[in-house]
């Protein structure tokens, strides 16, 4: 079988995988905001329905609808492996997300970003230099660093705390999976009929659990939170994918790794903002100091030119 090759516009490929950083990082404020008055599999539904009805308005407007020579192309195998473990992603992070916190489940999710680097590189036969290595190297002790009170909690905590952990844990393994099968798939469908296909399917096995009647009691406020939530899923994953298209797996996910950083700022800004939306976190030097070795080794894998 043969494997997928990129365009080689690695600039493009990083400019989408800091766009896909930025909204991954704000997403679980809004979620957790979200929970707080619909149930996951509503919110799961919604996000899936809403960004695959506006893709496709997007892609009919443009002409740009997957034809049916296309679609039969395509392995149906891979759309169903992506599909099905793109839902079982959300669910199980979302689940885990109600049990635990924003920071903690951006912490544990980034499990996913090293199994796809992984992956790419045994998949798709992508490679690192020396430097690259010792990028994964100060990329890990930096995350040790700057989760250490996180981590912490993992440790001695009990009951719901760590079932949630657990949960966002299995659901970063089936996001690793989703990921390649999508890379695979760009061989044979552009990413954004990739998605459109996803975002429809999720919707459909999600629309049996959702309790749609609660939308229309919603307040203003959390309504603006679930159609944010739903707009961040479609540009996000959009920019992902098509990253995807012209960047290595392998560095996409050294990019992507920077999401928690962008989640802990934004919990401290909105904590002062708006203390009764999210609990405040405390920054400590330590932590300091890890997010600045998280930089330094996720951009030494990301612009590091490979053998």
């Amino acid at each position: 079988m043969s494997l997928h090759k990129t365009s080689g516009r690695w600039r493009l490929g990083l400019a989408l995988s800091l766009l896909t950083v930025l909204l991954w990082g704000i997403l679980p404020i809004a979620l957790a905001i979200a929970l707080q008055v619909l149930d996951v599999y509503t919110v799961i539904w919604f996000r899936f329905l809403i960004s695959f009805l506006l893709l496709g308005v997007y892609l009919g407007i443009r002409g740009k609808l997957p034809k049916l020579e296309q679609l039969r192309s395509a392995s149906w195998k891979l759309l169903a492996i992506a599909t099905l473990f793109l839902g079982i992603n959300y669910l199980l992070f979302m689940q885990g997300l109600a049990l635990t916190s924003p920071a903690n489940a951006e912490v544990l999710i980034q499990l996913s970003t090293l199994l796809l680097g992984f992956g790419g590189l045994v998949i798709f036969k992508e490679r690192y230099r020396l430097y690259q290595w010792i990028g994964v190297s100060v990329m890990t002790c930096g995350y040790l660093l700057f989760f250490w009170e996180q981590l912490t909690n993992l440790i001695t905590a009990h009951g719901t705390y760590i079932l949630g952990s657990s949960l966002i844990a299995l659901g970063a393994t089936s996001w690793a999976i989703y990921a390649l099968a999508q890379k695979q798939l760009l061989q044979s469908l552009s990413s954004p009929s990739i998605m459109l296909i996803i975002y429809g399917g999720c919707a459909l096995l999600f629309t049996p659990l959702a309790k749609i009647q609660s939308l229309f009691i919603l307040d203003s406020f959390h309504l603006l939170m679930l159609v944010f939530c739903a707009f961040n899923t479609l540009i996000a994953y959009g920019a992902f994918a098509e990253s995807l298209e012209h960047w290595e797996a392998s560095r996409v996910s050294a990019v992507i790794a920077l999401a928690p950083i962008v989640t802990l700022i934004t919990v401290a800004v909105v904590s002062v903002i708006a203390p009764n939306w999210i609990p405040s976190e405390n920054f400590t030097f330590i932590a300091i100091l890890g997010a600045g070795l998280v930089v330094t080794g996720s951009v030494a894998i990301a612009l590091g030119k490979a053998n």
